[in-house]
């Protein structure tokens, strides 16, 4: 699964909360940094290309739809940044968010509580 960039995420995002749309669908969600209909378009077949999305024909116009779930591309995304910035430690990710004061102690007992459920 290829890196996407922060528009094609955005674009991506949008088409899973649509689940089937066409260029203007999308032109329509698009609330700042609304890009040039054809630039829209571009990004969209480059999703395709990527293997991201499909879409059914209707003569010269395309709808769109996700054929990667949200849920695989959020579990590669997290993989990929608990390598890439925690050295693949989920403790070093706790930590740096508990440092940060970005998860409670409340949070944290509950992370504790689900593992020791699963174990």
């Amino acid at each position: 699964m290829q890196k996407l960039t922060n528009k094609e995420e955005e674009v991506m995002h949008i088409l899973w909360k649509l689940e089937k749309a066409f260029v203007k669908d999308v032109l329509n969600e698009i609330t700042e940094d609304k890009p040039h209909y054809n630039t829209l378009s571009t990004i969209i077949r480059n999703l395709e290309e990527k293997g991201f999305v499909s879409y059914n024909a209707y003569g010269k116009t395309h709808q769109y739809y996700p054929i990667i779930t949200k849920e695989a591309y959020r579990k590669r995304f997290m993989n990929m940044a608990i390598d890439h910035y925690f050295n693949n430690s989920y403790k070093n990710m706790v930590s740096f968010f508990a440092k940060e004061e970005k998860i409670s102690v409340e949070e944290l007992k509950e992370i504790i509580a689900l593992i020791e459920k699963n174990n």
